[in-house]
């Protein structure tokens, strides 16, 4: 990945944006941890600690996912709705997660209960941003029903666990990450990593399956291109 050299340097920090960029990307693009970061900068001959990297990426993952989600397109307004459970320190936790008819992640939110006052928190939250939907995929979970007849009067709300497929494999990643950094260490560190993580993913993972060769090439250009502009676009 190559991001213009050139960019001016972020005030008070040491290494050039493009490395910072760099390791934010290498981070959340693949299951790696900060150790794995760190390998593979020094190998470009760049030193740099993992406490330095996960820096990096608490305060500029948010940043990138910003750019993303307000330069994404208008999402389909048939949603699907899930939770699955977190464990956070030893606490269950409830991740809710919200994807398009295209498997686009609109939005996750971290909570420490599933209920009908949960469910009204993520959908006023989901609602917000992107309007109310036209069709509410969501499984059995009666918590659903109030908080969408409320929020979203016009919605065909949909309940059934068989029609959710699309959601469910949104969550893998989140289980894979987990492995690697050993399970989320607060309710803030989870909602502001996945925040991000699902995000920063929108735009490096096109749906590789129905795209030719070239297509796919040309897709990946464009989110290396959109990378470099929100690199260019950070502020210490």
């Amino acid at each position: 990945m190559k991001i213009p050299s050139a960019m001016p340097r972020l005030k008070g920090y040491r290494h050039p944006r493009d490395i910072i960029a760099y390791a934010v990307w290498a981070y959340h693009r693949f299951a790696l941890s900060t150790a794995d970061v760190e390998d593979l900068l020094a190998e470009r001959g760049v030193i740099v600690s993992r406490e330095t990297i996960r820096l990096w990426v608490n305060r500029f993952g948010a940043h990138f996912a910003a750019c993303v989600r307000r330069d994404r397109p208008r999402p389909n307004d048939k949603w699907h709705l899930d939770e699955v459970v977190i464990p956070i320190n030893g606490v269950k936790h409830w991740l809710w997660r919200a994807v398009d008819a295209n498997g686009d992640v609109l939005d996750i939110l971290v909570q420490g209960r599933r209920n009908a006052k949960a469910a009204k928190r993520f959908m006023v939250k989901l609602i917000t941003q992107f309007g109310p939907p036209r069709v509410a995929i969501t499984d059995k979970l009666r918590s659903y029903i109030k908080p969408i007849a409320h929020q979203a009067p016009g919605a065909d709300h949909r309940a059934h666990k068989g029609l959710n497929n699309r959601i469910e494999g949104s969550h893998r990643p989140t289980r894979r990450r987990e492995k690697i950094i050993g399970r989320f260490k607060s309710p803030s560190q989870a909602q502001r990593f996945l925040a991000a993580h699902d995000q920063i993913n929108t735009i490096f993972k096109p749906r590789r399956y129905r795209l030719t060769s070239i297509s796919y090439r040309h897709a990946r250009a464009d989110a290396f291109s959109l990378w470099a502009d929100y690199a260019a676009e950070m502020e210490a």
